[in-house]
């Protein structure tokens, strides 16, 4: 297979060359611009991930230390405890306690007993006939 090469004359040569020459430079620039364009970009991404690690670190930081404000108040009032059984005890507020806890209880199964004996009375009594329909025939 053979091409056939068409001869430039002299003013197409001209022009191709001159067309070159002024697209070379604007091809090198606009190559310059988009790198700088490009690096600028990753430049803030980077900066982004790193302020946003950051940000976690920091919220880490201060949940860790509220956590261990919280535990530290938690050992403090479970330490507490067996002084403020024994004050209980000895004020008779136990005893109070424990008949309003009583109080309390009874009167839950009372009403539990009640809304059962309620529920029963209000269902209505089997009728003693046999079913006017069939059960078991096939619709």
């Amino acid at each position: 297979m053979t091409t056939t090469e068409e001869r430039l004359t002299p003013g197409k040569r001209l022009t191709q060359g001159l067309a070159h020459t002024a697209t070379g430079p604007l091809d090198v620039g606009r190559g310059i611009v988009g790198l700088g364009v490009a690096t600028a970009r990753a430049a803030a991404s980077n900066a982004q991930v790193r302020y946003e690690r950051a940000q976690v670190r920091r919220q880490l930081e201060s949940a860790q230390q509220t956590i261990a404000d919280e535990f530290s108040a938690a050992q403090e009032v479970v330490a507490g405890i067996p002084q403020a059984l024994a004050d209980a005890r000895k004020s008779g507020r136990a005893r109070k306690i424990g008949l309003i806890t009583g109080i309390g209880l009874a009167t839950a199964v009372g009403g539990a007993v009640a809304f059962s004996i309620i529920r029963r009375s209000m269902q209505p009594e089997p009728s003693p006939l046999p079913p006017s329909v069939e059960v078991d025939a096939p619709l």
